[in-house]
C-alpha cells in the first residue's frame, strides 16, 4: 500500500479539507449527526474561539497519493498544564483530538505525528482524544454506536477504539451517559425527598432569566468552577469563555428547564437541560444555507415534541458532603422532568457525561432509574 504522508494544515484549502473530511468519512453512518460547518470553523479559528487565548493548536492532514485520507489535531492548554497532576492534567500533559481516518494505517501515522509534535512542544504525556477542550467533546465513543448522540456529544466509528489502543494507549477515564425515561415519575423515595425540600423555606429554585442570561450564565459558570474544581480533568473557564459559552448556549435555553438553586438567597447549585437539537440538525448535512436556517428557526420556536440532554450540574464544594446536595439535585431534575414531559412532550432525557468514579452522581443516576446508554473513554500514554 502506498505510504501515508502527514503534514501540518497550511492555508485555506487545507483548512477546508480538514473540516470537510469528517462529513465524507462518516456519510454512511446512519447515526452520525453532521455538525453545522459554521460551528466547526468557529471551533478551529483563533480569534473566534477563546480556547486559543490559552492554548496552542496544530492541525494535520494525512494524504495517500495526494488524496486526503485522515486528520488530527494536536494541542496543549496552558490552563490544563497548571492543574494538579493528581487531577488528570498537569505539567507536561498534551492532547490530540478530532481524529478521522480511512483505515488503521492512516490512524497510526496521524497519532504518531501528533505525538511527535507534542514532544517538540515539551510534552511528556498525552490524554486523548480531547477535541479541543475538555469542555467540548472529550473521549472516544466505545459503547452506544447503535443510536445517534444527543446535542453537543461526539460519535465515532467503532474501529477507532482498536486503532487507538494498538498505538499503546490505555484507559485513563471512562465518561458515562445515562438514558432516562421522563414521561413517567420517579420512585416514591425521590418524590418524598423533593417534597421535603419544597417545604424548606431556605431553598429557592428558580429558572434562568433569558432577559439577563449573561448574568445567570456567569452565576452558573462560577458555581461550576467551584463545584468541579477537584474533579478529574477539570480546567477552569476564563472570563472570555464565560461570555462565549453564554452566547453559544442562549438559542437552546428554555428558561424553566435550566435552573439555579439558592440557599438563604445565595446561588449554590445549578442544572442545565438542553433540547436535543441533533433531532433537526441530522437532516441538514452541516449547512444552514440556503434554506435550513428557516427549518432550524422554526424548530427552535416550536420544540415539541423534543427530548432533552442534561449536560451539566453542580453544587458548591461547601455543600457537597451534605444531604442537601443530593436533595437539590433531585429537586432540580424532577422539575426539569416535569417541564420536559408536560410542556414539551419529552419521552426521554440523557444525563451526562458522568465520570466513572463520581460516586455521588452515579448514585443519583441509579436512584432515578436511568441506565448507561453510551460510554466514552479518554486514553493516556507517556511520550
Amino acid at each position: 500500500m502506498t505510504a501515508v504522508s502527514v503534514e501540518p494544515v497550511s492555508g485555506k484549502r487545507d483548512f477546508n479539507a480538514f473540516v470537510d473530511l469528517a462529513y465524507r468519512i462518516n456519510a454512511a453512518d446512519p447515526h452520525w449527526v453532521p455538525p453545522l460547518r459554521s460551528d466547526v470553523v468557529e471551533l478551529l479559528t483563533p480569534g473566534k474561539n477563546p480556547f486559543y487565548e490559552h492554548a496552542k493548536v496544530q492541525l494535520f492532514l494525512a494524504r495517500r497519493n495526494g488524496r486526503v485520507v485522515g486528520r488530527i489535531s494536536a494541542h496543549y492548554d496552558e490552563l490544563a498544564l497548571a492543574q494538579p497532576v493528581e487531577q488528570g492534567m498537569g505539567p507536561g500533559t498534551g492532547n490530540w483530538g478530532l481524529l478521522e481516518a480511512e483505515d488503521a494505517g492512516v490512524a497510526e501515522a496521524l497519532i504518531a505525528r501528533a505525538e511527535a509534535w507534542l514532544r517538540e512542544q515539551g510534552m511528556t504525556r498525552v490524554l486523548a482524544p480531547i477535541s479541543l477542550s475538555v469542555w467540548d467533546e472529550p473521549g472516544l465513543l466505545v459503547k452506544g454506536h447503535d443510536h445517534a448522540p444527543m446535542v453537543m456529544m461526539g460519535h465515532h466509528r467503532p474501529e477507532y477504539e482498536g486503532w487507538v489502543e494498538s498505538a499503546g494507549y490505555t484507559v485513563a477515564k471512562r465518561l458515562l451517559t445515562y438514558d432516562l425515561a421522563v414521561d413517567k415519575g420517579f420512585p416514591p423515595l425521590i418524590n418524598r425527598i423533593v417534597a421535603s425540600g419544597e417545604k424548606n423555606e431556605r431553598i429557592r429554585i428558580r429558572p434562568v432569566d433569558k432577559r439577563q442570561f449573561e448574568r445567570d450564565a456567569a452565576i452558573i459558570i462560577d458555581i461550576l468552577n467551584d463545584a468541579w474544581s477537584n474533579n478529574w480533568g477539570f480546567v477552569p473557564f476564563t472570563e472570555a469563555e464565560k461570555a462565549y459559552g453564554a452566547k453559544k448556549l442562549a438559542p437552546l435555553i428554555i428558561e424553566d428547564a435550566n435552573l439555579i438553586a439558592e440557599l438563604d438567597g445565595e446561588p449554590v447549585a445549578f442544572m442545565l437541560a438542553l433540547p436535543n437539537a441533533n433531532a433537526v440538525l441530522k437532516s441538514m448535512g452541516g449547512r444552514l444555507f440556503p434554506f435550513n436556517w428557516i427549518k432550524l428557526l422554526w424548530w427552535l420556536r416550536k420544540m415539541r415534541p423534543v427530548d432533552f440532554r442534561v449536560p451539566l450540574m453542580g453544587v458548591v464544594r461547601k455543600l457537597q458532603a451534605s444531604r442537601l446536595a443530593s436533595q437539590l439535585a433531585f429537586m432540580m431534575i424532577e422539575y426539569i422532568r416535569r417541564v420536559g414531559a408536560e410542556k414539551h412532550g419529552a419521552q426521554r432525557a440523557e444525563v451526562g457525561w458522568i465520570l466513572d468514579d463520581n460516586q455521588g452522581m452515579l448514585a443519583i443516576a441509579d436512584a432515578i432509574g436511568s441506565k448507561v446508554n453510551r460510554e466514552y473513554r479518554i486514553y493516556s500514554k507517556d511520550l
